[in-house]
């Protein structure tokens, strides 16, 4: 995933282009959530914003949020109820979340074919897709690697 201040750079020139304001609020909340290395839930936010501005609310967490998923800066957990910072907001598909249930750390994916085979599929039985959420649950391969480590002494001493 990109640096944060990448995305911060590349979130502004976005919302430049696209005549949307990026005020110090919007930016901040995105500026969290690309620190975090999975998602962050809105209240965890709050507290964390709450830090620096005495005034911030959840209506200011929320309309942040709100902006953020609508600019495409934003993905929104549906699993977790928690937000990702969006790696290539350029990216105008759909997308699909790997998210490891151990350290809780999230990867995008742009897999197209996927998104198009699910689209005609709707297409075909009369439906209209209006948000799509793909979400694969699992171990990242660092978690795994370090259950595998751990287990290996125990293992042996049974031997």
């Amino acid at each position: 995933m990109p640096h944060s201040r990448q995305l911060l750079e590349r979130a502004e020139r976005q919302c430049q282009a696209r005549g949307a304001r990026f005020t110090p609020i919007r930016r901040r909340v995105l500026a969290l959530i690309a620190d975090s290395p999975g998602g962050l839930k809105a209240y965890d936010l709050l507290d964390r914003l709450a830090l620096e501005h005495a005034a911030a609310r959840p209506p200011t967490v929320y309309r942040a949020l709100d902006f953020l998923i609508e600019q495409g800066l934003v993905h929104r957990i549906e699993s977790l109820n928690a937000y990702v910072a969006c790696p290539c907001p350029e990216h105008a598909h759909g997308f699909q979340l790997l998210i490891c249930r151990h350290c809780g750390r999230v990867e995008e994916l742009h897999l197209d074919d996927v998104d198009a085979q699910l689209a005609g599929r709707a297409r075909e039985l009369g439906f209209r897709v209006e948000r799509q959420t793909i979400e694969l649950l699992g171990s990242c391969d660092d978690c795994r690697q370090g259950q595998a480590e751990a287990a290996s002494p125990l293992e042996a001493s049974q031997g």
